[in-house]
């Protein structure tokens, strides 16, 4: 899954296209790399998101499917 759509579906940031210009300006690292937001995420990542005046970092526990509600988002992703 890419890293911009994972970001949506999980709501760590509301809209895609937000996800992927903080990605493409190299403000998503993920495992102490800057990716871009084609980057496959995998299981175990850990994403380092630089957004606006906020760090948040976000393990991967497991891959969600393409829709994913709003109570089930704990057993995709931790926040650190």
């Amino acid at each position: 899954m890419r890293l911009d759509k994972f970001l949506k579906i999980t709501r760590v940031i509301k809209r895609r296209t937000v996800a992927k210009e903080l990605a493409d300006n190299g403000n998503i690292i993920v495992d102490g790399d800057a990716k871009k937001s084609s980057y496959s995420v995998k299981k175990g990542d850990v994403l380092e998101i630089k957004y606006f005046n906020k760090n948040i970092k976000v393990k991967i526990k497991e891959l969600p499917p393409e829709t994913l509600r709003k109570e089930l988002i704990e057993e995709y992703i931790e926040i650190i």
